[in-house]
């Protein structure tokens, strides 16, 4: 699930916010995954991965992740994002533009500390998308820091989370005979502009 707080109340959040809840009441699995796409420069490749929304917090969108990994260092060289949604039980798709940033450490001090031990011993131990010689090695590394954990224990600085802000929105809904409705929301000179597409 997603927490939102403090949502904005304009109008592409007030919309992505009762669509969620519709396809919350159809029993959508995995709501809050998210497919995140940015820019590999030195490959001039663009990547895509899913993510889990854990928060909206006025405008600001925000997952978790390794600070360390090939998608982090992406973020910092080309800080622009496409961001994916999709609802089955609804028949939605959500199609977002942003500019991603880190969170606030002090938001993902209090993120962390909400977490499992387990899933907190996971994000210290393992050194994401690293290649390794055995699945055995990585449970290996996750029990010994289990072991290690404390009520004490703090937030590594190289996880965190990361926020973006949409500036372009898309809502696609799926119709019969392909009579699709596309509703854009833009900001334009810190104005959201208002249209449809063509289906």
């Amino acid at each position: 699930m997603i927490k939102f707080l403090n949502l904005s109340t304009e109008k592409p959040y007030i919309n992505f916010y009762s669509l969620y809840q519709e396809a919350k009441q159809n029993g959508q699995k995995g709501i809050e995954a998210i497919s995140v796409s940015s820019y590999n420069q030195p490959k001039e490749e663009v990547e895509a991965r899913y993510v889990n929304l854990k928060y909206i917090v006025n405008d600001e969108w925000i997952f978790f992740s390794n600070y360390l990994s090939p998608k982090a260092s992406q973020f910092e060289f080309h800080d622009q994002v496409s961001v994916l949604v999709y609802w089955a039980s609804i028949n939605t798709q959500i199609r977002m533009k942003a500019r991603i940033f880190k969170t606030s450490p002090e938001f993902s001090d209090k993120h962390f500390i909400g977490r499992t031990k387990e899933k907190n011993a996971l994000a210290i131990s393992s050194s994401q998308s690293k290649p390794i010689n055995s699945l055995n090695e990585v449970k290996k590394n996750f029990q010994d820091t289990l072991k290690t954990m404390t009520p004490e224990t703090v937030r590594p600085d190289f996880w965190g989370g990361y926020s973006f802000i949409p500036y372009y929105f898309e809502f696609w809904q799926g119709h019969e005979n392909r009579l699709n409705k596309r509703h854009v929301f833009e900001q334009i000179d810190n104005e959201w502009v208002e249209r449809l597409l063509q289906p």
